[in-house]
């Protein structure tokens, strides 16, 4: 069965999510995806979490997929964050943060600061070090289509230009996820345009303090699952992370920067490892 579709609530707006219920609930998973990205991400791995006993809801960030865009143009840390606080306060448990990327950098924030309670966190791909040329990559093929595509295969093409180690779609229809049709007759990414121009945003030196102040202030159970392909987070930012926070526990997954979709099964056994730990 599918996931049941929510409507949960942020500070700028109502945010769009994916439950999939556990018959004997063990706990409470919360899934945040990479910016770019969407709650469809996670479809394997929150059908594999519920059927080992953790109900799981994924989330569509504010101006991602099916979520409200910012009426003022905010996607800053502190609006992701505070979006997070307001989801969680909603809950009867304190539920473990899976992130990646962006939504990595959100959690690590929340927890960090305080501003959440969580039960326990997980970082994908994702830590206060990151290659400034493999964060550019990102920016440079979100950025790459200003005026959309004129059809799907265009979509697919960008797509495995950015992935080429993963197989090009052979079914386009799920490229409808990732892109809206406009009224101009373009396929255009499901983000708010505005999320590229990010407001106040810090320079990275300042980013990258504020991230290791808050990882050095983690006390939950953390790990991080970094893809040994990724060009994002080297073996270099994996040892600072485990060094601000001793009781992380690090795995690997031979996959680039996007492990979820990469290596699925692997992704979900290590973090079902982790949760049984």
């Amino acid at each position: 069965m599918g996931p049941e579709q929510l409507v949960l609530t942020g500070q700028a707006g109502d945010l769009a999510a994916d439950r999939w219920s556990a018959a004997e609930e063990r706990g409470v998973v919360l899934l945040l995806h990479g910016g770019g990205q969407t709650r469809h991400s996670w479809h394997r791995s929150g059908a594999r979490f519920a059927a080992s006993g953790w109900t799981t809801i994924a989330i569509d960030a504010r101006g991602h997929g099916d979520s409200a865009w910012a009426p003022d143009g905010d996607y800053s840390m502190d609006a992701l964050v505070g979006d997070l606080a307001a989801v969680v306060d909603g809950f009867d448990v304190a539920p473990v943060l899976v992130g990646a990327s962006m939504g990595g950098i959100t959690s690590l924030l929340a927890v960090g600061e305080s501003a959440v309670e969580a039960g326990a966190l997980v970082l994908v791909d994702v830590a206060p070090q990151v290659e400034a040329a493999g964060v550019q990559r990102i920016l440079d093929f979100m950025a790459s289509a200003p005026d959309g595509f004129a059809s799907l295969e265009e979509v697919a093409d960008a797509i495995a230009s950015y992935n080429p180690h993963r197989p090009r779609p052979s079914n386009l229809d799920g490229l409808r996820k990732n892109v809206r049709q406009w009224d101009d007759g373009r396929w255009h990414w499901h983000w708010d345009p505005a999320f590229l121009g990010v407001r106040d945003e810090p320079s990275r030196a300042t980013r990258r303090d504020r991230l290791r102040a808050a990882a050095a202030q983690v006390a939950v159970p953390t790990m991080l699952v970094r893809g040994t392909q990724s060009d994002v987070v080297s073996a270099e930012g994996a040892d600072e992370l485990q060094r601000l926070i001793p009781h992380a526990v690090v795995r690997e997954a031979k996959a680039g920067h996007m492990v979820a979709g990469d290596d699925n099964d692997v992704f979900a056994q290590q973090v079902l490892e982790f949760l049984e730990s």
